[in-house]
Protein backbone atom coordinates (compact mmCIF):
# COMPACT_ATOMS: atom_id res chain seq x y z
CA UNK A 1 0.00 0.00 0.00
CA UNK A 2 1.54 3.43 -0.45
CA UNK A 3 0.62 6.77 0.84
CA UNK A 4 -2.21 7.40 -1.61
CA UNK A 5 -4.86 6.59 0.98
CA UNK A 6 -3.40 8.91 4.01
CA UNK A 7 -2.92 11.58 1.42
CA UNK A 8 -7.44 10.92 0.78
CA UNK A 9 -8.22 11.21 4.22
CA UNK A 10 -5.88 14.45 4.99
CA UNK A 11 -7.06 16.34 2.44
CA UNK A 12 -11.16 15.29 2.98
CA UNK A 13 -10.33 16.48 6.67
CA UNK A 14 -9.20 19.77 5.44
CA UNK A 15 -11.29 20.57 3.14
CA UNK A 16 -14.35 19.68 5.60
CA UNK A 17 -12.72 22.09 8.01
CA UNK A 18 -12.03 24.74 5.37
CA UNK A 19 -15.87 24.60 3.88
CA UNK A 20 -14.24 26.22 0.44
CA UNK A 21 -12.16 25.38 -2.62
CA UNK A 22 -8.28 24.98 -2.19
CA UNK A 23 -6.03 24.67 -5.00
CA UNK A 24 -3.74 21.98 -4.91
CA UNK A 25 -0.97 24.35 -3.50
CA UNK A 26 -2.77 24.67 -0.45
CA UNK A 27 -3.59 21.03 0.13
CA UNK A 28 -0.31 20.19 -0.67
CA UNK A 29 1.16 22.63 1.95
CA UNK A 30 -1.11 21.12 4.49
CA UNK A 31 -0.38 17.69 3.58
CA UNK A 32 3.30 18.33 3.47
CA UNK A 33 3.31 17.04 -0.14
CA UNK A 34 3.42 17.89 -3.70
CA UNK A 35 0.81 19.64 -5.33
CA UNK A 36 1.12 16.71 -8.12
CA UNK A 37 0.38 14.26 -5.75
CA UNK A 38 -2.38 16.06 -4.35
CA UNK A 39 -3.95 16.39 -7.56
CA UNK A 40 -3.43 12.91 -8.75
CA UNK A 41 -5.33 12.40 -5.47
CA UNK A 42 -8.32 14.31 -5.69
CA UNK A 43 -8.54 12.86 -8.93
CA UNK A 44 -9.62 9.91 -8.14
CA UNK A 45 -11.69 11.26 -5.26
CA UNK A 46 -13.27 13.26 -7.61
CA UNK A 47 -14.08 10.54 -9.99
CA UNK A 48 -15.70 8.64 -6.84
CA UNK A 49 -17.95 11.83 -6.41
CA UNK A 50 -16.16 12.37 -2.89
CA UNK A 51 -14.28 16.14 -4.27
CA UNK A 52 -15.42 18.18 -6.69
CA UNK A 53 -13.52 20.83 -8.59
CA UNK A 54 -13.61 24.29 -9.96
CA UNK A 55 -11.45 25.12 -12.47
CA UNK A 56 -9.43 28.79 -13.09
CA UNK A 57 -7.63 31.04 -10.84
CA UNK A 58 -7.91 32.69 -8.47
CA UNK A 59 -10.82 30.77 -7.17
CA UNK A 60 -10.28 26.97 -8.72
CA UNK A 61 -9.74 24.12 -6.68
CA UNK A 62 -11.01 21.32 -5.14
CA UNK A 63 -14.25 21.41 -2.67
CA UNK A 64 -15.89 18.09 -0.60
CA UNK A 65 -18.80 17.43 -2.28
CA UNK A 66 -20.96 15.67 0.38
CA UNK A 67 -21.27 16.46 4.15
CA UNK A 68 -18.47 14.72 5.93
CA UNK A 69 -20.67 12.99 7.96
CA UNK A 70 -21.80 10.98 5.32
CA UNK A 71 -18.58 9.97 3.73
CA UNK A 72 -16.87 6.80 5.04
CA UNK A 73 -12.73 5.48 5.16
CA UNK A 74 -14.37 2.35 3.53
CA UNK A 75 -15.32 4.68 0.28
CA UNK A 76 -12.59 6.63 0.43
CA UNK A 77 -10.49 3.37 0.22
CA UNK A 78 -12.43 2.18 -3.01
CA UNK A 79 -11.85 5.72 -4.15
CA UNK A 80 -8.09 4.63 -3.79
CA UNK A 81 -8.28 1.13 -4.72
CA UNK A 82 -6.38 0.43 -0.99
CA UNK A 83 -4.77 -2.72 -0.03
CA UNK A 84 -4.17 -2.41 3.96
CA UNK A 85 -3.36 -6.43 4.17
CA UNK A 86 -1.15 -8.66 1.37
CA UNK A 87 2.40 -9.18 0.77
CA UNK A 88 4.52 -8.82 -2.28
CA UNK A 89 5.83 -12.36 -2.02
CA UNK A 90 4.49 -15.50 -2.37
CA UNK A 91 5.96 -19.12 -0.92
CA UNK A 92 5.82 -22.06 -2.80
CA UNK A 93 5.40 -22.39 -6.82
CA UNK A 94 2.05 -23.20 -8.07
CA UNK A 95 3.41 -25.37 -10.83
CA UNK A 96 4.91 -27.88 -7.78
CA UNK A 97 3.90 -31.75 -7.50
CA UNK A 98 3.82 -30.86 -3.80
CA UNK A 99 0.68 -29.84 -2.83
CA UNK A 100 2.12 -27.33 -0.22
CA UNK A 101 4.23 -25.85 -2.20
CA UNK A 102 1.59 -25.66 -4.71
CA UNK A 103 -1.29 -24.72 -2.70
CA UNK A 104 0.57 -22.38 0.09
CA UNK A 105 -0.11 -19.09 -1.99
CA UNK A 106 -3.35 -19.57 -2.75
CA UNK A 107 -4.39 -19.89 0.84
CA UNK A 108 -2.40 -17.20 2.28
CA UNK A 109 -4.14 -14.41 -0.59
CA UNK A 110 -7.07 -16.00 0.51
CA UNK A 111 -6.48 -14.89 4.40
CA UNK A 112 -5.37 -11.39 3.14
CA UNK A 113 -8.12 -10.74 1.13
CA UNK A 114 -10.57 -11.19 4.00
CA UNK A 115 -8.03 -9.50 6.96
CA UNK A 116 -8.44 -6.54 4.12
CA UNK A 117 -11.98 -6.90 4.20
CA UNK A 118 -12.43 -6.60 7.74
CA UNK A 119 -10.60 -3.47 7.49
CA UNK A 120 -12.79 -2.33 4.99
CA UNK A 121 -15.34 -2.94 7.11
CA UNK A 122 -14.28 -1.19 10.04
CA UNK A 123 -13.35 1.78 7.81
CA UNK A 124 -17.16 1.85 6.64
CA UNK A 125 -18.01 3.03 10.73
CA UNK A 126 -15.52 5.98 10.27
CA UNK A 127 -16.21 9.09 8.72
CA UNK A 128 -14.38 11.85 7.43
CA UNK A 129 -16.69 13.94 10.17
CA UNK A 130 -15.36 11.52 13.07
CA UNK A 131 -11.39 12.48 12.02
CA UNK A 132 -12.15 16.45 12.26
CA UNK A 133 -14.18 16.10 15.30
CA UNK A 134 -11.53 14.03 17.22
CA UNK A 135 -8.61 16.62 15.63
CA UNK A 136 -10.34 19.25 17.68
CA UNK A 137 -11.58 17.56 20.48
CA UNK A 138 -9.72 18.64 23.97
CA UNK A 139 -7.94 15.46 25.73
CA UNK A 140 -9.63 14.67 28.72
CA UNK A 141 -6.46 15.98 30.64
CA UNK A 142 -6.32 19.03 28.50
CA UNK A 143 -8.35 22.00 28.73
CA UNK A 144 -9.70 23.28 25.46
CA UNK A 145 -8.00 26.13 25.31
CA UNK A 146 -4.98 24.59 25.13
CA UNK A 147 -6.49 22.51 22.67
CA UNK A 148 -7.60 25.21 20.33
CA UNK A 149 -3.68 26.93 20.49
CA UNK A 150 -2.70 23.54 19.05
CA UNK A 151 -5.01 23.46 15.99
CA UNK A 152 -5.54 27.73 15.20
CA UNK A 153 -5.93 26.81 11.12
Amino acid sequence: MNSDFNIAVHALVYLSHKAQTLSSEALAENICTNPARVRKVLAALGKAGLVSTREGRPHGGYAIARPAGGITLKEVSLAMDACFVSTAWKSGDPNMTCLVASGMAGLMDEIYGRLDQQCKNTLGQITIRDLEERIFRPAPDKPAQEAAERNPV
